[in-house]
């Protein structure tokens, strides 16, 4: 047996982005008990620093032990009961996920669709509550992963909220790569992942849940079907505010040490910086692409800075040309799902990611492998 030592990557994917270097070093640092009066510090520290990166003043803010996906569940698993009536805005892989935590949960679902590679129409979702007046939740992808699409957030809770409705957010690659405002937006359940945006390894997702998303998990008449991921178990022992924590899981302390570290970096770059970077970066990435004859398949207003989905020329192998560029130039480059398959590259230009000399690294790598 000898240790696994694995090859340094430059990452473009659609995730995991580049950890940066604090981070990494973050997580060495030694490992204490997650009930020791240390760690609880640090998890007050983080669940402040939560609140100013989602733009929250929600008491329900924390960091869960898991992947985004798992987030995903427990939006839905909390805030919907069997038999809820849940319209789902679906334009691509992550608005089918919410569909199917629906249908697994017993809610009745709504499914509002629009093609992928194109945002959420909110004329649809304002129709399709008007025909389900009785609807409780509606949800939707802020930053779709699987197409480089931003839909209008603001907009699609402004219109669920004018129906009486709760609002789920799925923002795994949109937090810090571009504007999210929880509050100012009326989100009720937003949640992100470590792995994007924030430059942290993967494993741990954020999430958050205002007053009225709570004050729906309290009033439930069935239990949370999920015990890990009950809103109200989770808080017992992340709130220790009341005089101490109960017990629920062993937290991992170290990657908790990382995503405080990415959260102190984000908020010293400024959320509003790190908008403008990601758009900066993406624009210095559109001009290579373009002087290589390619294009984007997104509409250049709906486009994510920070997922970037790219038409593979006729007649070229995309696979193999992904492979090239994992081999020769250790470059990791994301292929397309769903409809996408086989037809388009993802580029990736997610938190320490988005830096100028990845690109010119992308742009040069794609040109030598294009060229044959």
């Amino acid at each position: 047996m000898v240790a696994f030592s694995p090859t340094p990557r430059t990452l473009m994917g659609p995730g995991p982005s580049d950890v940066h270097p604090r981070i990494l070093a973050s997580m060495s640092k030694p490992t204490i008990g997650h009930l020791d009066p240390e760690f609880s510090r640090l998890m007050e520290d983080i669940k402040k620093q939560m609140r100013s990166v989602f733009l929250t003043e929600n008491t329900y803010t924390l960091p869960l032990s898991a992947p985004g996906s798992a987030a995903m569940e427990s939006a839905f698993v909390n805030l919907v009961e069997p038999g809820d009536k849940v319209v789902v805005c679906a334009n691509g892989v992550f608005g089918m996920r919410m569909a199917e935590n629906v249908r697994r949960i017993g809610g009745e679902l709504v499914l509002v669709e629009d093609p992928w590679g194109e945002p959420v129409d909110p004329e649809k979702l304002r129709e399709a509550l008007k025909e389900h007046p009785d609807t409780k939740v509606v949800s939707m992808v802020h930053a779709e992963t699987s197409t480089g699409v931003r839909s209008d957030v603001k907009e699609l809770c402004k219109i669920a909220k004018s129906f009486g409705c709760l609002t789920i957010v799925d923002s795994v690659t949109g937090l810090g790569g571009v504007e999210l405002q929880v509050d100012a937006w009326h989100i009720d359940v937003a949640y992100s992942g470590t792995q994007k945006c924030l430059s942290a390894p993967p494993g741990i997702s954020l999430i958050t849940f205002s007053e009225a998303a709570a004050e729906k998990v309290k009033s439930r008449n069935q239990p949370v079907q999920s015990w890990f991921l009950d809103l109200s178990l989770l808080m017992a022992y992340w709130d220790g505010d009341g005089g101490g924590r109960t017990y629920h899981h062993t937290a991992p302390v170290n990657a908790m040490y990382g995503l405080h570290e990415a959260l102190a970096m984000l908020l010293e770059e400024g959320l509003e910086s790190s908008w403008n970077r990601h758009a900066r970066v993406h624009k210095e990435l559109a001009n290579g692409l373009f002087g290589l004859g390619l294009d984007f398949v997104v509409a250049e207003e709906h486009r994510l800075p920070q997922l970037n989905l790219i038409k593979c020329p006729d007649e070229t192998d995309e696979a193999s040309i992904r492979k090239r560029a994992l081999e020769d130039f250790n470059l990791e480059i994301g292929s397309g799902l769903g409809v996408f398959a086989g037809r388009v590259w993802r580029i990736g230009l997610m938190g320490y990611s988005a830096r100028k000399e990845n690109v010119s690294l992308c742009i040069s790598a794609l040109k030598e492998c294009l060229a044959g």
